[in-house]
Formats: structure tokens, C-alpha cells, sequence
């Protein structure tokens, strides 16, 4: 259920640059869903998530071109109109975003979480998400050990409830300094 903390939107891809000369725009995907892309019809596009400047842009298609996606606008029909595109960030609405499979959450549900270990030790608070290749790294601010990392693994992330705004770490051996 929304609450009025939830964002409107949600960051997708960054536009880069024109692809060719009848108004496709390169976009490096954020999302992990990319095959979902080409079935989009609207998205919405500002300088950066957080701006008040959001604007709405219709899709005539989407297509996957190596790593990147093509997006080509309703309205931008050459390259230089489609270049006053590049650098902003593309999002969908919330509404439109894509179901999650259960146990799954969107990153900005987890920030503000507060994280406890499996003993009921509470760590602290779960401040920023970073996303690495192999798998993403929580950053909890911690009272009694300072900045305290925890790598994101079935193994590490026991539970998490959202609503309850409570994560339950396993943590390493040696993830905590020495008491």
C-alpha cells in the first residue's frame, strides 16, 4: 500500500545520446527488468529523480540494442531535437511499475529500515543501497559500530518486513569490529 513517503516515480535509465538521425535516444538501463522495456507507452522523463521538473513523453517503441535501449519519442522525429534529451533521467510511475515477485522490495523501501541481528542486537539504520555486480551492499548506520556494511545474500538477509520496518541480519564472522 502507497504511503505519501513512497516516490511517483521510478528511476529506470539514464538518456546518453542520439542513435541515428529520426529522434532515438540511447539509454543506459538502471532497471532490473530490461525485457520489459519495449511494452512501455509512457515514461517520464526530468534532470534528475528527486527534480519537481518532471515531464511526460509518450513511446512510439523501444528496442534493445546491445546493452543499451532505444527509446524513440512521440514528437522528437530528428536528431537534434532528440539531443536536448540527453543526461536526463527516464522513470515510470509507480502505478506502472512491475510487480514484484513475493519477498522481493524496491530499494527505496529498505532505506529507513531499521536492522536488528539474528540475537536482537538492533545494528542501526539502513541508510543507502549500492548496487555492485555480484550483489548489492547494504550501508547501516550504526550507533555502536559506526558505518557497518552488509553484503545483500540469502545467507546475510534473513527477513524483511517492510510495513514493520524491521531487517534481520546473519552476519559474517568478523563483519563487526571486536567489542
Amino acid at each position: 500500500m502507497p504511503t505519501s513517503q513512497d516516490p511517483k516515480y521510478l528511476l529506470i535509465g539514464v538518456l546518453l545520446r542520439p542513435h541515428g538521425v529520426i529522434g532515438e535516444m540511447r539509454m543506459k538501463v538502471l532497471t532490473h527488468y530490461p525485457e520489459r522495456l519495449p511494452k512501455l507507452k509512457t515514461v517520464y522523463l526530468a534532470p534528475s529523480p528527486d527534480s519537481p521538473q518532471v515531464t511526460e513523453y509518450t513511446l512510439e517503441r523501444v528496442r534493445m540494442h546491445q546493452e543499451y535501449a532505444l527509446m524513440k519519442f512521440k514528437g522528437i522525429d530528428n536528431r537534434d531535437i532528440a539531443d536536448r534529451l540527453r543526461q536526463l533521467v527516464v522513470m515510470v510511475a509507480v502505478g506502472d511499475a512491475i510487480p514484484l515477485n513475493e519477498g522481493e522490495h524496491y530499494l527505496y523501501q529498505l532505506v529507513g529500515l531499521t536492522v536488528q541481528t539474528v540475537a536482537g542486537e538492533t545494528l542501526g539504520t539502513l541508510t543507502e543501497v549500492l548496487e555492485t555486480g555480484a550483489n548489492d551492499v547494504y550501508i547501516i548506520d550504526s550507533p555502536q559500530y559506526g558505518e557497518v556494511l552488509i553484503p545483500a545474500t540469502h545467507e546475510t538477509i534473513i527477513s524483511t518486513d517492510v510495513e514493520n520496518k524491521i531487517m534481520v541480519v546473519s552476519l559474517p564472522e568478523g563483519l563487526l569490529p571486536a567489542r
